[in-house]
């Protein structure tokens, strides 16, 4: 039996992309009334990205709410928004935020921040 190795001289390049965000929240679990913050961080290459410019924009069941905070992302890339829920979420039902950063004339938004009130 012969073992061809010629296999072996591919090798696989894979791309990513430059910039890469995230979202989260501060509790996944909160009460229906509290308040929760919302976290975001961007990267270029793995290191964060300081002086970045975001907006929050929040899914609730019956209507979205755009956050007023306008953070900048400082030194490690993170911002945050504080969100009263103030009761506009049903308990049990997930809800998702979004966060984009202004990158020059680009947008790049984040994968999604999720909660679920109890």
């Amino acid at each position: 039996m012969t073992i061809n190795q010629d296999f072996q001289q591919d090798t696989l390049t894979t791309t990513s992309p430059a910039y890469r965000c995230g979202a989260w929240a501060s509790n996944n679990a909160p009460a229906s009334s509290g308040t929760i913050t919302i976290y975001a961080r961007l990267t270029h290459d793995v290191a964060g990205v300081a002086g970045m410019a975001a907006t929050a924009t929040v899914h609730f069941r019956y209507g979205d709410v755009v956050l007023t905070q306008h953070p900048t992302s400082d030194t490690g890339g993170y911002v945050s928004f504080n969100l009263p829920l103030l009761g506009r979420q049903p308990v049990g039902i997930p809800a998702t935020a979004d966060v984009v950063f202004t990158l020059g004339q680009e947008m790049l938004t984040c994968a999604p921040a999720f909660f679920t009130p109890e």
